[in-house]
């Protein structure tokens, strides 16, 4: 199914970088119940989680293209973000870099009203959500501003260096 996040990441030469600061997400999302319902993905059973955002993923990262994911998160986290935690394997097997910035952490950083991806630092997709995690709005804006997706590239570098990477963070 083509999106905005998949059509800009074939175009991507160089950066992806996701920015996720929410604490929930979609919290009826099927994959999200099963989970709190018990369910676990087996790290060994690659065809059992394999899904198709994540060829996309390798695509991207077989042509050079920087791919990552940081998530600003409360602590102690919330069942969703225990949950993404859970699952960020497959990102990470699918050559995403992935890092988590507690809240405290990013007191004095002043980070964007919402969600979103800054493709090549020339182009932006926000994400635009209602307060319990749906989509809202335009979902998706796509926004061709070289200007203001540098200022969100700046904010996401320094967000990125104070992060934890995803095989050090421990949820609290």
């Amino acid at each position: 199914m083509a999106t905005p996040v998949r059509e800009a990441l074939a175009k991507a030469e160089r950066a992806a970088w996701h920015l996720e600061m929410r604490d929930g997400y979609m919290l009826d999302d099927p994959a999200f119940i099963r989970w709190q319902n018990g369910h676990r993905e087996d790290p060994d059973d690659r065809a059992s989680w394999w899904r198709p955002w994540l060829d996309v993923v390798v695509e991207a990262t077989a042509r050079g293209v920087e791919m990552r994911r940081l998530r600003v998160v409360s602590e102690p986290v919330s069942d969703y973000i225990r949950y993404e935690y859970d699952i960020t394997f497959t990102n990470v097997a699918a050559g995403e870099s992935v890092r988590w910035l507690p809240r405290a952490r990013a007191r004095d950083l002043l980070l964007p009203a919402l969600d979103g991806w800054v493709f090549d630092g020339e182009s932006l997709i926000l994400h635009h959500f209602s307060g319990d995690g749906q989509w809202t709005g335009p979902g998706m804006e796509v926004v061709h501003d070289p200007d203001l997706a540098s200022r969100y590239g700046a904010v996401y570098e320094a967000a990125w260096d104070r992060a934890i990477p995803h095989a050090e963070y421990a949820p609290a």
